[in-house]
């Protein structure tokens, strides 16, 4: 590191857990944040500002007025634009360092599953179960962490699916796909708009956990938030040991 990155990235190499050689993992990390609205705002900009060095920012839809109520990376300016470019444009002006990667257009099974083979973590910033599903799906042929959030109306929960770990469940053994979920989002439910903060955020410091190889993961367990009630609840996630995803992992 140069004398501008030691005193960029100070408060981290301070800190015991992480310090010089987590700052070099991040330096060459490479993440993959699928989803760059209320979820992916926050977790890129974390990634981003804590020098990982790869960032892929996957998103086809373009910024909305709607957006600006939650969507912190965005400005009025960048209604109309692709949600990857701005915020690529204001996760640069942030921090030069990372290489920003902007994939507008939605992907399929087979690009999914290239990106996440590419990436030391994966973000799923989404918001409907098929794309979680087909993410999850990738991340487990790859081997590779899911770090998974949601947050619709004042709820709120984060996990992370660690198929490395023969014992961590995959997204799947929790949420089966075909089961008969009711699907909501926030362009017809709604959200509270500092919620996505918190969960974005808290999905930024997983990876960044995962990257350095600092503490304790998620995996295996699932926080649920209840901003109404500023409260916090931990479930257990087993593995589903006849997954049709990750069983034959």
């Amino acid at each position: 590191m140069d004398d501008q990155e030691l005193l960029r990235y100070s408060r981290h190499l301070l800190l015991n857990e992480l310090g010089p050689d987590a700052q070099a993992r991040f330096s060459a990390a490479r993440a993959l944040v699928v989803g760059a609205g209320g979820l992916g705002n926050p977790a890129a900009q974390f990634l981003a500002s804590s020098g990982v060095g790869r960032i892929t920012l996957v998103d086809a839809d373009a910024v909305d007025l709607t957006n600006l109520q939650r969507q912190i990376l965005f400005s009025l300016d960048d209604v109309g634009a692709p949600k990857v470019e701005a915020a690529a444009r204001r996760l640069a002006a942030i921090n030069p360092g990372p290489l920003l990667v902007r994939v507008e257009r939605r992907v399929g099974a087979d690009e999914l599953a290239a990106l996440a083979a590419e990436a030391d973590v994966v973000l799923d910033c989404t918001d409907n179960f098929a794309t979680r599903h087909a993410v999850n799906r990738a991340c487990v042929g790859a081997r590779v962490p899911l770090v998974s959030g949601a947050a619709i109306r004042f709820d709120g929960q984060v996990a992370v699916f660690d198929t490395r770990d023969p014992a961590s469940p995959c997204y799947h053994c929790l949420f089966g796909e075909g089961e008969d979920l009711e699907e909501t989002r926030c362009a017809t439910m709604g959200v509270f708009a500092p919620l996505v903060g918190i969960v974005g955020a808290m999905q930024a410091g997983e990876a960044l956990k995962l990257l350095a190889g600092a503490g304790t993961s998620l995996a295996g367990r699932l926080l649920l938030y209840d901003a109404l009630g500023a409260s916090w609840r931990e479930l257990k996630v087993p593995r589903d040991p006849a997954c049709p995803v990750c069983a034959s992992r």
